[in-house]
């Protein structure tokens, strides 16, 4: 039997200019939730209607020799 994930949410209220850094965040969690979420925002992005081919692109110059 599959066992179902909830996700509790969460909401914090701050005043204009107490809030908290992004920054001060992320050194609260691990390297791996660190990780896990760059790569869920880095699948977002490929999987939006963005015109990218997934990788590097490469660039190919032809040059005449004289």
């Amino acid at each position: 039997m599959a066992s179902i994930r909830t996700v509790e949410k969460v909401v914090q209220k701050f005043k204009i200019g107490e809030q908290p850094s992004d920054f001060a965040y992320w050194q609260t969690r691990t390297p791996q939730e660190r990780l896990s979420a760059l790569e869920k925002i880095r699948r977002e992005w490929h999987a939006g209607s963005h015109d990218l081919e997934q990788g590097l692109q490469r660039v190919c110059r032809i040059v005449k020799c004289k």
